[in-house]
């Protein structure tokens, strides 16, 4: 049947009780692609909200798990929380934690252990990578990116419930955009990756899917190629526009 189509949204630090709200209300009454698998990531504080709201064919996700078990972890979230609260998803290696918020500084490592615990607690995992537009100037992508994955690799032992986000560090919340060339190169990489390094199986059933400035006007190409699986949304996840891209692949 070929692998389902993927679009999240990630709300970032965004939003008021009011304005999610009206994404949800936006979302409960919009015509969606039934193709299409959607999940959305909205601040820690509005996740309840989001969940108690949305129509329960729309996923919710966390923007980040702790990978220790409830305890003395002021300021953190638990798989066990997650699960209690109906929280099906977790992001795990966005930029903004791996690299831009440099207080956070995620490493490889750190991220493995995130990924383990939360797929050993039956949370599916959008796991993120990409490079900056300095390692894309040194021809480093495609080395970069998968030494991303290979450490997470070594936590994972079912990739079903696992999908990756590539997103050029370059291309988010700054308007550009890789071509749809640019973003299918790295995502056949990705592909080859795991059909060398995890099975076969594993690279037929992946969905990989691309975030980066992603908006109304380039989702429907960027859709057409053959190993872009879906988008990771920013900005345009606030807006009514998010629709458009939710139904990118059947426009």
């Amino acid at each position: 049947m070929g692998r389902r189509f993927f679009v999240g949204g990630n709300f970032k630090m965004n939003g008021s009780i009011s304005s999610v709200k009206e994404i949800v209300n936006n979302l409960n009454g919009a015509k969606l692609d039934p193709n299409t698998e959607v999940v959305v990531a909205p601040s820690a504080i509005h996740l309840l909200l989001v969940r108690e709201s949305l129509k329960k064919e729309i996923a919710v996700a966390a923007q980040n798990i702790y990978y220790k078990k409830n305890g003395a972890f002021t300021g953190e979230l638990s798989v066990e929380q997650l699960n209690d609260a109906g929280i099906a998803w977790t992001l795990l290696g966005h930029s903004e934690r791996r690299v831009s918020m440099a207080e956070v500084a995620e490493s490889n490592e750190f991220l493995a252990e995130k990924a383990k615990a939360a797929l050993a607690g039956g949370v599916g995992v959008i796991f993120c990578c990409g490079e900056s537009l300095e390692i894309r100037k040194e021809n480093k992508t495609k080395e970069h990116v998968l030494s991303q994955l290979k450490s997470a690799a070594s936590a994972i032992k079912d990739w079903s419930k696992v999908v990756i986000a590539y997103e050029p560090i370059w291309a988010i919340g700054t308007g550009e955009v890789a071509s749809p060339e640019q973003a299918q190169e790295v995502h056949a990489d990705i592909r080859a990756w795991l059909k060398s390094d995890v099975s076969p199986e594993a690279a037929e059933n992946t969905r990989i899917i691309y975030g980066g400035s992603v908006s109304e006007k380039n989702c429907v190409e960027l859709a057409k190629k053959p190993d872009i699986d879906g988008f990771l949304v920013g900005g345009a996840s606030l807006k009514p526009a998010f629709v458009d891209i939710i139904n990118a692949k059947s426009a």
